[in-house]
């Protein structure tokens, strides 16, 4: 396993890291620069947003639902294309999208919600339609075919807090291109380290009105068996990675190739 990420950081935009720099089981790399993942992008200060400018983003990628979006729009730099690609249009279980809305307006109307690990299960329960859902399928596949295309380059990809559903997608991209699954792992897992601390308020906000700040954390971070659950769901729907592109998301092998050359780089040479 490679070491601990550095993180980048940019006030008001929290959990933000490059996909990049994982090495390939092939011997290579993959590129650093090309996609950043993060929260939101609703928060930026004049400062932020000119760190966030300075990455040299040029399209956001914007995996939320409309609810969401409505409530907290994004704020971008001019000049960055905003690409709305909805995950939970149409999924059966939104409970992670509903739950992190929530957090925002009254975390203890979800008190109930997370007791005796329910919302540990509805959580891992909603990677299945992530994977598998008519509408997070369209959504991924319009996210893969423009980052295919060196005019979406750079961009960054994000939901609302960055870990569920842009946790796939990145884990997706990964596995493609060959990172082994304790990286992808890692990856998907920093979260806990990048995100949870910025949380704090909303922790010490649920705990003083009487809850159980244990049990937020089911809710705003992530867990091991949640990515598992969504790897499983692949695996039994089309097989493998490149059967969930090529039969899940109807993405075809020019694009793939695309994707691949663009993003894997050899290693440097010690």
């Amino acid at each position: 396993m490679s070491s601990a990420r550095d993180p980048i950081v940019i006030a008001g935009l929290p959990n933000l890291r490059d996909v990049g720099g994982w090495p390939t089981e092939s011997g290579g790399l993959v590129r650093r620069g090309l996609l950043y993942r993060s929260v939101e992008v609703t928060h930026l200060d004049d400062s932020g947003t000119a760190a966030f400018e300075a990455l040299g983003v040029t399209t956001v990628f914007d995996l939320r639902t409309e609810a969401e979006r409505t409530a907290q729009p994004d704020r971008l730099p001019p000049g960055v294309t905003h690409v709305v690609a909805d995950v939970l249009a149409d999924a059966i279980d939104e409970f992670g999208a509903h739950a992190l809305q929530a957090v925002v307006t009254d975390p203890m109307t979800l008190a109930p919600l997370l007791a005796d690990g329910r919302a540990r299960t509805a959580l891992a329960n909603s990677y299945r339609d992530i994977v598998g859902s008519p509408g997070a399928r369209s959504a991924y596949r319009r996210f893969f075919t423009d980052l295919a295309d060196t005019r979406f380059r750079p961009a960054l990809v994000h939901c609302t807090t960055g870990k569920d559903r842009t946790g796939w997608a990145a884990a997706a991209l990964l596995t493609l291109l060959g990172v082994g699954s304790a990286d992808v792992m890692h990856d998907y897992l920093l979260t806990n380290d990048e995100l949870l601390p910025a949380l704090t308020p909303l922790l010490e906000k649920f705990s003083a009105a009487g809850g159980d700040p244990a049990q937020l954390t089911e809710v705003l971070g992530v867990r091991r068996e949640y990515l598992e659950v969504g790897l499983d769901e692949m695996t039994r729907r089309y097989g493998d990675v490149e059967g969930y592109f090529r039969d899940g998301l109807g993405i075809g092998d020019d694009t793939v190739r695309a994707l691949t050359d663009a993003f894997v780089e050899p290693a440097p040479s010690s």
